[in-house]
């Protein structure tokens, strides 16, 4: 039986690595081809998925029903469908790459070294990309859409709940991969999750494990592989209803953030209230408890919403992904930062304030991947940013942080042009650099 067990890993691993491979070797290609032949590929992509709608939806539903009947949580179903809505946003993401200009080799700086010796830094893929989602399928589209304005090769492993819908939507990167004259290798569904501890040992031939999930999904994988990892935990983000604040637009941003879409990892999770505001808290508390909010106040917010739950510490720093809101008072807008520092995961915090003042003390003190003044914890989004697409968001400090699009999936390197000069020419008493900025 023993025997049995390893030959079957074996090849299952080889293989893998041999795919992975071939992502890598097609990836050289395509971040090495002419713009256009990108561009081409995202304008064949947006006609392959108008041309394949009946058959992703076909496999929408059967993933949808399946998920139904093993009883996956409301939440985790809606990201699960396909909706004309979020269709019709996969498109406008996918013009609006293909409308953006092309970044690869976009020269940062040049400086001439020496007269006849120039030196370029330009932007550059970063290589091979190792996504790993839950439940989303129109993640496939946004990221491969990514991968191919980058000129970066992508791995996807998506949730067991959308197989269906996966492979189809792979399909479609492929094929409008092709029809542009690229390599098609390029982008890889894997659709096994026996294969994820395969992929993230293979740190000599993926660059970058970007995963999109629950924070146990981030920290298993921050744990288990030696490739940087780039993503966030969780989303626990915060409203801060200042003194300032004017009560209707902290009524129609509380309720954004914590209706528009709850189980998205920038939907509001603390409202904090100064104590001078709470004489107004009844209108926001009503208008969320309209919308079916279960709020969990401290108790001199409990106070003004009797009807609300008694508020614990397990309840700050909690991403609730439904609709439970937690709520809590504070003395002071440096109460607020402090609390916020404690127990936020640094994704996105927002304040409404009128006092312009004290809007920009907190955007300068919160340290945090976005941070609002007067607007909803729900543009923490690539889309909405103009990015086209996110591949995720960071809370990381290197590298890239918040919304990552294409920006954050390059890298640099230097290009340098010269005429025959050599190094040994150039140190005391011989040659002097020049070190001159050029215009780009």
């Amino acid at each position: 039986m023993g025997s049995t067990s390893s030959s079957r890993i074996v090849p299952m691993a080889e293989n893998l690595r041999a795919r992975a491979a071939a992502v890598r070797g097609a990836q050289r290609v395509i971040g090495s081809a002419p713009a256009e032949q990108r561009t081409a590929a995202l304008r064949a992509l947006r006609d392959v998925l108008l041309r394949s709608r009946g058959e992703i939806s076909r496999a929408n539903e059967e993933d949808l029903a399946c998920a139904a009947e093993e009883g996956l949580s409301g939440p985790l179903l809606h990201r699960l469908g396909l909706s004309d809505a979020k269709f019709e946003s996969l498109l406008e993401g996918v013009d609006a790459l293909a409308e953006g200009e092309d970044p690869i080799d976009r020269v940062l700086t040049r400086t001439e070294l020496d007269e006849g010796l120039v030196l370029e830094c330009v932007r550059s893929p970063l290589g091979v990309l190792l996504i790993i989602f839950e439940s989303r399928p129109d993640a496939v589209i946004q990221i491969g859409s990514l991968a191919i304005r980058s000129g970066n090769g992508v791995i996807m492993k998506g949730g067991r709940e959308a197989a269906r819908s996966n492979v189809v939507l792979v399909d479609c990167l492929r094929r409008a991969l092709e029809v542009a004259g690229l390599d098609p290798r390029a982008v890889l569904g894997v659709p096994d999750r026996r294969d994820v501890d395969e992929l993230l040992a293979l740190d000599d031939l993926i660059d970058l494990v970007i995963p999109r999930g629950s924070g146990a999904l981030v920290r298993s994988i921050q744990e288990r592989s030696r490739i940087p990892v780039l993503g966030h935990a969780e989303g626990v983000c915060h409203l801060y209803v200042d003194a300032s604040a004017d009560p209707a637009m902290a009524v129609r941003l509380a309720v954004d953030g914590k209706c528009d879409y709850p189980a998205a990892c920038n939907a509001t999770e603390t409202l904090l209230v100064h104590e001078s505001f709470l004489p107004k808290l009844g209108s926001i508390g009503e208008a969320l408890r309209e919308r079916g909010v279960e709020l969990r106040c401290d108790e001199p917010s409990r106070r003004l919403l009797p009807w609300a739950e008694a508020a614990s510490e397990v309840d700050w720093g909690r991403e609730f992904g439904d609709l439970t809101l937690a709520v809590r008072t504070m003395r002071s807008l440096e109460e607020a930062v402090d609390h916020i520092h404690t127990y936020g995961s640094s994704h996105t915090d927002a304040i409404v304030a009128e006092d312009r003042g004290v809007g920009e003390r907190f955007l300068r003190a919160v340290d945090a991947a976005s941070v609002f003044h007067n607007a909803s914890t729900r543009f923490a989004d690539g889309f909405r940013y103009g990015l086209g697409a996110e591949v995720g968001i960071s809370t990381a400090r290197i590298h890239a942080r918040g919304p990552v699009g294409v920006e954050g999936l390059l890298t640099t390197r230097w290009l340098l042009r010269g005429e025959g000069q050599r190094a040994a020419d150039y140190g005391p008493g011989k040659r002097a650099f020049t070190h001159r900025s050029l215009e780009l």
